[in-house]
């Protein structure tokens, strides 16, 4: 039973008729007449136990729920913000369910109908609550976590088969309190760090608390005591950030990265799985910090959910509809540093000569929190004149499973969009900023070549009479391809376009433009042709394959399996190649007449994209990123010689023709302060002026990638929406590789960019 008592009204309502009390009434079976016609003799008033004085209230009827629980209601909360704010209570009951009651203060606080969480039917004995993660202590020594926003069991925590009664948190930790007395300590990944004998017999209740700057947990059990621990210090494992008022300090930024660096939202390892779900919340309440309307969009397979933030623009005057949507993921590539390669610790951000290090910092962590708290400068300075949306996802580094699918179900909660923005890149260079305009599709699958034989023995089964599938295998991934890696799938080039003359001057400017600080990278030409086939054209790579059997040299695999990609251009369709790749495959397989079998698996697939580089969007991030790091035409320019450097073989000097990499162009930088210094007197004509007049962005350098990123072309479709992309980290952030950092300055002036750009846009 659940009843409840509006206190309001305490003072204004008619006393209680105490004679109507349940105990002065004649109960049909307790006040019956029993052998002899003798009934139960009642208590004189003398004898009562009630507590004196005080103020006795009357539970109206229309206050009170019968069966609430199935069973009895051992414990209760009150908690604000889980749902649109609102106040809910949360009860468990005997029954093995924690419910969800809605509060309505319009009603005198009347309890709705609630949301049932249930695992078992084991009695909750114990809540709490750390935001929207909700903690139960069960009968069978189990703690569950349960994730409020997306109503899911994500952790079953069992220390051993005694009785949970207390559950507290506090100073970082989980403290949990059983009916044998112990008391026991977990971290944030619920790993036991240590326990004590509190009580002789059963812990009751607990509390954490901070009294005169020391941090405080105390027990009351039933053995008349009451324990208590003060600032010992293996409490501490991590330094938790308190939130603060919208009141933005230069510090919050780095503060709030800190936090959010330290969650291990690593998509690909089931074992984070509840990080990923803390990292998500907390990036939920950062967005209410700011004032943002905020939901949890969940996914299909209990992937990681997707948050969701609107911040409403404040101007009367803004043009209706005018909103961007940036988009961006929270979830991180693993860093388990298991071979000691790192120099920091990957998920704690660490300062070291003006660059913060830690997994995720430079993609996508960085660049998001200067997103969001470029709003939330224009909140706070109200000039803010149109919505902001966010759509942060948890699975981007394992393809975007169940992005599209959860978006096209909840496209009636985001609403209209007008242009579309991420962040989710670097710089060609660490010298130069850069925006992107253009990125490639994907198609990754696997092809296998099985044999219904088992793995055989090359000296006693090998014959050219067997048909063996590493052979088939190889046969056909050598298909694929022909000279100079061109793809020998039929009509894979058909729809390629041609690059235009405004594209090549872009190719060439950029060349051009990184050669004045790495003349190593060589003739202008090649390093341009270099851009376009990895930029503009196709490509089909095989990334490994993998046998059956044990890894020896005599054996003949019963299974042989490939792991490959195809990168693909605007224009082509990734899923019309991709039938075509199955097509191409099992034709080619058919002419083997082999006694194996073919299967053709395809993973995932993004489209490619391309954008307009004019458009309004592009041109107000130009003039953002001109007014935030200086034109290029005003920068110092290199005095060394772009002439390229040869090298002696055999007494013979041979120029350096090999194409440049990623690597290259990080490394081999002379990271003078391009990006940050100007120079008023240097009135130079920028690269791309000087050598293409035509050229009008004196600005950063406009560039495609070839890597994909599938949200960005389904977003463009979906909301019918152009979109930019802003890198905002260097070539040397080592994004997904040991010691990924940000330089902080590059952190700083993508706040100042973003919050220009979403200030002006909308008046556009």
């Amino acid at each position: 039973m659940l009843q409840w008592c509006d206190l309001s009204q305490k003072d204004v309502r008619p006393a209680p008729d105490l004679t109507q009390h349940p105990s002065q009434r004649s109960h049909r079976f307790f006040d019956s007449k029993g052998p002899g016609g003798i009934t139960t003799p009642r208590p004189s008033s003398s004898e009562e136990t009630y507590a004196q004085g005080g103020q006795v209230l009357e539970i109206d009827k229309d206050h009170i729920i019968q069966y609430a629980h199935f069973g009895y209601v051992y414990c209760m909360l009150i908690s604000e913000g889980i749902d649109d704010d609102e106040e809910v209570l949360l009860s468990g009951g005997g029954d093995g369910t924690i419910k969800i009651w809605p509060l309505d203060v319009g009603i005198n606080g009347a309890i709705a109908d609630p949301v049932s969480l249930e695992n078992g039917d084991e009695s909750i004995l114990t809540l709490a609550l750390d935001g929207t993660i909700l903690y139960s202590g069960r009968l069978d020594g189990e703690i569950n976590v349960w994730d409020l926003d997306t109503r899911q069991l994500i952790r079953r925590v069992k220390p051993d088969n005694v009785d949970i009664l207390t559950l507290s948190i506090g100073h970082g930790f989980i403290f949990s309190g059983g009916a044998n007395g112990l008391t026991r300590k977990f971290n944030s990944r619920y790993e036991r760090i240590t326990e004590w004998q509190a009580h002789e017999q059963l812990i009751l209740a607990s509390a954490t608390a901070t009294v005169n700057g020391k941090r405080l947990y105390a027990t009351g059990g039933n053995d008349d005591c009451i324990d208590g621990k003060i600032d010992f210090e293996q409490w501490y494992e991590f330094v938790s950030v308190g939130q603060r008022l919208i009141n933005l300090e230069p510090e919050d930024l780095l503060e709030s990265l800190t936090q959010f660096v330290s969650y291990r939202t690593v998509s690909s390892m089931s074992k984070y799985a509840e990080e990923c779900r803390r990292g998500a919340s907390w990036l939920r309440s950062l967005f209410k910090r700011f004032g943002a309307d905020t939901e949890m969009l969940n996914t299909e397979d209990n992937r990681n959910p997707v948050v969701f933030a609107r911040f409403h623009g404040k101007s009367p005057t803004a043009k209706k509809g005018k909103t961007i949507l940036f988009y961006g993921h929270y979830d991180v590539v693993a860093a388990e540093d298991k071979k000691g390669t790192w120099s920091t610790t990957p998920f704690e951000l660490q300062g070291i000569d003006g660059y913060y290090y830690g997994r995720g910092v430079s993609d996508n962590k960085g660049p998001l929190l200067a997103a969001i708290y470029a709003v939330a400068d224009l909140v706070t300075e109200q000039q803010l004149n149109s919505d902001v949306l966010f759509l942060i996802e948890g699975e981007e580094e394992c393809g975007s499973t169940g992005f599209e699918k959860t978006i096209q179900k909840n496209k009636h909660i985001i609403g209209d969009v007008d242009w579309i923005l991420l962040a989710n890149s670097y710089w060609l260079d660490d010298e130069f900023p850069c925006l992107t305009y253009g990125l490639r599709g994907v198609v990754h699958v696997t092809v296998k070549v099985e044999s219904e034989r088992p793995d055989l023995h090359s000296g006693v089964d090998g014959s050219y009479l067997l048909d063996e599938s590493l052979k088939d295998l190889i046969g056909l991934i050598a298909t694929l391809t022909g000279p100079r890696g061109e793809v020998q799938i039929p009509d894979f080039y058909h729809a390629v376009l041609d690059t235009t003359t405004r594209e090549n001057e872009r190719y060439d400017a950029v060349s051009r433009t990184l050669l004045q600080h790495n003349p190593d990278l060589g003739d202008p030409q090649k390093l341009a042709q270099s851009f376009k086939a990895r930029w503009s054209q196709p490509s089909l790579t095989v990334h490994h394959i993998k046998t059956s059997g044990p890894a020896t040299s005599s054996i003949i695999p019963r299974s042989a399996e490939a792991t490959l990609s195809m990168r693909l251009v605007p224009n082509q369709s990734a899923a019309q190649i991709s039938a075509s790749l199955q097509r191409c495959l099992h034709d080619s397989f058919d002419q083997l007449n082999s006694s194996n079998h073919l299967v053709v698996n395809v993973n995932r697939i993004a489209e490619p994209w391309l954008g307009d580089p004019y458009n309004q969007i592009f041109q107000t991030l130009d003039k953002a990123i001109v007014e935030a790091w200086g034109s290029r035409s005003h920068r110092r320019r290199s005095s060394t010689c772009t002439k390229p450097k040869s090298k002696s073989i055999c007494g013979m000097t041979k120029v350096k023709a090999s194409p440049a990499t990623s690597s290259t162009l990080a490394n081999g930088s002379d990271h003078s302060p391009m990006a940050t210094t100007a120079v008023a007197s240097d009135h130079v004509t920028s690269p791309q002026q000087q050598y293409f007049p035509s050229q009008i962005s004196p600005g950063p350098l406009y560039i495609r990638e070839g890597g994909s990123i599938p949200a960005i072309r389904f977003l463009e479709k979906e909301f019918n929406a152009p979109a930019a992309h802003l890198p905002c980290g260097q070539a040397s952030d080592s994004a997904h590789l040991d010691n990924e950092r940000l330089r902080l300055s590059n952190l700083d002036k993508s706040r100042e960019i973003f919050r220009k750009v979403f200030r002006e846009l909308p008046l556009k």
